[in-house]
């Protein structure tokens, strides 16, 4: 077994592998850029080096700075975890030939199934059931819009060095195909210093299924069963889980046999993932193979308690698989929900600065749930632009999907995160939304459910109710630490109202409060609810029962009241006085600011390119300007007609949040 190894990453996974590598004994070497100086991967590993500036293509996947890193810690193999380098033959090759391990698929299976043009050829020759696609080489922007009218509108642009929703774009008509394939390529070049692309046909309803498998050297091979991504936003996986609520046995069992028939087709070794299409009928066709370990493996390792780094590490040193088909049965029920650095209150656009509060659940395991969290930041952290806007994967398990389910919503109330913008309040939505409850879900979940984004949720009128007792509870003991403290309460003599109105998401609930020494009994309307907890004022966590049932409300003290976040919803809840409740519908209302003459910078970035000037006339859906952040490229649009009357910002410009990039008449 090897005494040492590097990572050649960094983030969740870097942080993800030195676990695993420190229970099995080994030593582990970290590489940092700039950027990650102070990173949580770089405290955790035994050694660490720089390796050079911030951008990702002057430091992480420069093969020569890691060879060196390499050379002069003397680690006997490399981890690559995912993205970066994992899938790059030449850095495979550049340590076959240094004598180091590489753990990892050996570098023909690399060139052979890691690249998606390639293995789409593969498959169709092997009579693998595949999307219609065009999988040589496309010259320029016309070529694409040629090509996408050959194959079919709607059409998927690929980078064939692509992962991660990287690089990809969705194209209905020629003006998109058009946009699509620059910017694909763009990210692509940027990404994976490889800008190749392809073009295949958008199957249209499609279930997004993978298999993972794990092969030894001495041509042992399984499969895991599989995972179930449908939900993505922009191609790019939010939330999985394992097993699928889609596939029967049988079609499990097929695309199983035909994954590792596959693997084995092209001598593949280590764990690798191959991608399936599946419609309603379930009928299933190769998408592409993921030559590396991929960002949703922790719920196949929940529901077959087996850990797929330590197993790659064991490959990778020679060792034989210490189990069969046979042995790998489903146990229970998996999700992941992957944090993301992006505000989805400004369309899901990246969020970097510093994490002034970073509490994550307590990660624990019984035989009947588990919450587990991969992560690579830490409270007080900075998260930067340049790298992946994910921090976190937030896992639980449990017997069955419902349980699991119920786990994840109380874990996503119980993680605070401050500092940034991030999506938890979007993924505690999905959670709670019917059609993913059902099962029932395509790829086209988020943009048939949010086509106009994401902008909260509105909760139904018995959360609220919970709510409006929790807050009338929680006031009560502000008010009576503010009593004693200004000494209007002598020998416990209560001064405090027990009459309230508590208001919010547009409704008034008028309140009234009984309490004892164990909690209160609190009235709302005609509905009395037993309210417990031992929240003190401060506390921006408050962990409460109401009828032995959890409640967990993130809390903030504005005035006359609280700022409550809760499963997707943000709610300002006033809790007042009759009298005082009486006036303040008297009051009216504040109206935001007018931004309809402005564009705003939506997140701190890079301005790639402006495509209008002074004078032009812009239609509504029209593009304006493309700003780059965390290895994405993201088009700003006109949203009404209108006439450019001042440019503020040129390509190469670095810009912050709300800063005016142009203004119109």
């Amino acid at each position: 077994m090897f005494k040492k190894i590097l990572i050649a990453n960094r983030g969740e996974i870097a942080c993800r592998v030195i676990k695993t590598a420190r229970k099995m004994g080994i030593k582990t070497v970290a590489i940092y850029s700039d950027a990650d100086r102070h990173a949580l991967h770089v405290k955790m590993a035994d050694e660490a080096v720089h390796i050079g500036p911030s951008p990702a293509n002057q430091s992480y996947i420069v093969i020569d700075k890691v060879m060196a890193a390499i050379k002069q810690t003397g680690a006997e193999a490399v981890h690559p975890g995912y993205g970066f380098l994992s899938e790059n033959a030449k850095f495979a090759e550049a340590l076959e030939a240094a004598g180091v391990a590489f753990i990892g698929p050996p570098k023909g299976a690399i060139e052979a199934m890691g690249d998606k043009i390639t293995s789409k050829k593969l498959a169709q020759e092997a009579n693998v059931s595949s999307v219609p696609g065009y999988m040589g080489l496309i010259e320029d922007a016309e070529d694409a819009v040629k090509i996408s009218n050959q194959v079919g509108y709607p059409v998927m642009i690929k980078a064939s060095a692509g992962g991660g929703g990287k690089g990809m774009r969705i194209a209905w008509n020629d003006a998109e195909a058009r946009e699509g394939f620059q910017s694909s390529k763009n990210e692509a070049a940027s990404s994976f210093g490889d800008d190749r692309i392809f073009i295949e046909k958008f199957v249209t309803q499609p279930r997004h299924i993978e298999i993972q498998v794990l092969a030894d050297q001495h041509g042992n091979a399984v499969y895991l069963h599989e995972r179930e991504c449908s939900i993505q936003r922009r191609n790019q996986k939010v939330i999985e889980e394992a097993p699928s609520p889609f596939l029967d046995e049988a079609t499990r069992r097929a695309m199983g046999e035909q994954s590792v028939a596959l693997a084995q087709a092209v001598g593949y070794t280590s764990a690798g993932t191959v991608e399936f299409i599946v419609d309603g009928d379930r009928n299933f066709y190769f998408l592409e193979m993921n030559t590396r370990l991929q960002v949703e493996h922790p719920v196949t390792e929940l529901i077959t308690g087996i850990d797929l780094v330590e197993q790659m590490i064991r490959v990778a040193a020679g060792e034989h698989l210490p189990f069969v088909q046979s042995d790998l049965k489903i146990n229970g029920w998996a999700m992941e929900s992957r944090l993301y650095a992006e505000d989805p209150y400004r369309g899901f656009l990246p969020s970097i600065g510093r994490l002034t509060r970073y509490r994550p659940p307590v990660e624990e395991a019984t035989p009947t749930r588990v919450v587990r969290n991969d992560t690579g930041v830490f409270e007080g952290g900075e998260i930067s632009m340049f790298y992946d806007p994910m921090i976190a994967k937030l896992c639980t398990w449990g017997p069955d999907r419902a349980s699991a389910i119920a786990e994840m919503r109380l874990a996503l109330d119980g993680f605070e995160v401050e500092g940034i913008g991030h999506n938890l309040p979007f993924l505690a939505a999905v959670y709670d939304h019917n059609k993913f409850t059902s099962g029932t879900m395509t790829t086209a979940f988020i943009e048939e459910e949010f086509p106009g984004g994401f902008d909260g949720v509105t909760l139904p009128d018995d959360t609220c109710a919970r709510i409006a007792a929790a807050a009338a509870a929680m006031h009560r003991v502000g008010e009576i630490r503010r009593a004693r403290i200004s000494g209007r309460m002598d020998n416990h003599k209560r001064r405090v109202g027990e009459d309230w109105v508590v208001s919010l998401q547009g409704a008034a609930h008028e309140v009234k409060i009984t309490a004892d020494k164990t909690g209160a009994d609190v009235q709302v309307g005609d509905r009395t609810m037993r309210v417990e907890s031992v929240w003190t004022p401060g506390e921006p966590l408050a962990r409460l029962t109401i009828y032995g049932e959890p409640l967990v409300l993130k809390v903030a003290k504005i005035s006359g009241g609280f700022r409550i976040r809760h499963r997707g919803a943000d709610l300002k809840v006033h809790v007042r006085s009759p009298r005082q409740a009486e006036l303040a519908a008297l009051m009216p209302e504040k109206l935001p600011p007018d931004t309809s003459k402005v564009l705003l910078c939506p997140m701190p970035g890079l301005i790639v390119k402006v495509d209008v000037a002074v004078g032009d006339e812009v239609q509504e859906g029209q593009a304006l300007c493309t700003v780059e952040a965390m290895k994405m490229e993201n088009i700003l649009r006109a949203d009404r007609k209108g006439l450019v009357s001042k440019i503020n910002a040129s390509a190469g410009d670095s810009l912050a949040v709300d800063d005016v990039i142009m203004e119109f008449e």
